[in-house]
Parts: structure tokens; sequence; C-alpha cells
């Protein structure tokens, strides 16, 4: 089967360029196929056995499967992580609030809770060599995913399982807390697409319906207690309800909140500081 017929597969559940990017890192990843060997023909030369695979990764991609699931790798900052459906796929965006992160170095204790795969502590603990990262899941399976990449990543992140929103309180303080909660409310459901809301857990997409900003109310609440002075909290956030958590942080103490767009301008990312 040609490279053309391939992503010509996808098209009913993709747009034609998605449909030939997810092809074409098929075959380069699992199959060692540059783009220049794609685009010669060589698709068709792959021995029957990688003929057979393919079809079966094919068959997959046509139920809106994720390819990061069916290939098992999502790439992040650069790096390749693992991920199953036990963890949501890193999404190119968060990089960003990585690079706020690591471009104006607070260098020193961070925390990561919600870390799923692990990429935000396993990312912050390789570019920011001299500090001290643990990162926090509720989620068993997310935490040998997380331990398993910062592994085979060389990261030194301690890892605890731990309830964002009724966190442990002891005697530990932080210079830095990051998360990336769920964050998407219940009511946009209808706007997501299949491959997402079929296949990518539910737990770390959804804010819960009785209050949407519930995950950041608790983990802002934990950070004015186990900051240090003028440690930072930084947070991904949903642009529906950014005001209101810029608000609640304010209510609590914290100053000099600022924001960053993502790539679509939308408010994406927000800092904060504890006086």
């Amino acid at each position: 089967m040609t490279y053309e017929q391939l992503w010509h597969r996808l098209t009913p559940i993709y747009e034609a360029g998605e449909a030939k990017a997810i092809v074409r890192n098929v075959l380069e990843m699992q199959f060692h196929l540059s783009f220049a060997d794609i685009l010669c023909g060589k698709v068709t030369e792959l021995s029957a056995d990688n003929q057979a695979e393919l079809e079966k990764i094919m068959v997959r991609l046509e139920k809106s499967e994720p390819m990061q699931y069916v290939l098992g790798t999502a790439f992040f900052y650069g790096r390749p992580f693992h991920v199953d459906p036990g963890v949501l796929i890193p999404r190119p965006e968060t990089t960003e609030l990585c690079q706020w992160i690591i471009e104006a170095p607070k260098e020193g204790s961070i925390l990561d809770i919600g870390t799923g795969s692990g990429c935000i502590a396993i990312t912050l603990a390789i570019e920011l060599p001299q500090s001290h990262v643990s990162a926090w899941d509720i989620s068993e399976e997310a935490l040998t995913i997380a331990k398993a990449n910062a592994s085979t990543l060389n990261a030194h992140v301690n890892f605890e399982k731990q309830d964002a929103l009724a966190p442990h309180i002891d005697e530990r303080k932080w210079d830095i807390i990051v998360s990336n909660p769920p964050y998407i409310e219940p009511k946009e459901r209808e706007e997501m697409e299949k491959n997402v809301l079929e296949y990518e857990p539910a737990i770390a997409l959804f804010a819960p319906e009785s209050n949407p900003i519930a995950f950041y109310q608790s983990i802002g609440n934990y950070a004015a207690k186990t900051l240090l002075p003028g440690g930072l909290l930084y947070f991904e956030l949903n642009p529906l309800t950014a005001n209101a958590v810029d608000s609640y942080l304010e209510s609590i103490g914290f100053k000099d909140i600022e924001y960053r767009e993502d790539q679509f301008h939308k408010q994406r990312f927000l800092k904060a500081k504890k006086i």
C-alpha cells in the first residue's frame, strides 16, 4: 500500500494535512523510513511482517485511537516519553509552561502536581539540574509510567501518590509549584474530538462539574501554605476560567500575577508570587 493510499484511509477522521502527518510519523518512528524514503515509494518495499504490523496500526488509527497511544510514544521538549491510555498525551503548548520556568530559573525545590507521564517534572529536572524536583499524582498507573520515563531519560525526580484535592501538608517548603490540572468543563464535551474523549483518561481531563476551578483552589491553598517567601506558582489554564483563578489567587494573598498566551493567543498560563 502506498503512502497516499495510507493517509487517504484517515481522511474520514482527520483533515488531509493531519492525516499525512500522522502516517508520516508512523512510517518514520516505527519503520525508520525518512521522508525522502516515503516520497520515493519505499513504503511498498516493506517486508511482509512490517506490512502486517503497519496494517494493525492503521486499523487502530482508523478507530480514532491517538497515534501516540498506538506507538506508545509522545515527544515533549524534544524527548520521547512513553504514554498509554493511563496518562494524558503531553501537549505541545505545555512545553511553553516549562520554558517559562526554565528561562527565569528560580532553582531549588520544585513540585509538579498531577504529573501524569512526568513530562513537566522530568523536563524541569533535566533542564534545571541544580533543582530538587518532586511530582505527585493520584493514579498508581500514571506514577508507574512517570517513574519509567524518568529512569529512561536519566532524570532524578521524587514521585509520590497524593490527591491534589486533599494534599497532605508536612514540613516541606517549595520554591516553585507547577500544575497542569484537569480543567476542561463537562459542558465542553460536545466540542471535543473523538480521539480525546474515547481514549484519554477523563480523570486527567475534566474539572468537577460543581466547581470548575476546584483543583486551582486546592493547589493554590496548598501553595499559599508551603511556598517559601518569593516562591512562584505556575498553572496551565482553561481560558474560560482564567479570570476566576486569578481572582481566587488574589483573595488568598498571591501577588504579581502574570499571564502568557499559547500559540493560539488564548490565556493559557499563569504565574503568581507568594509574598
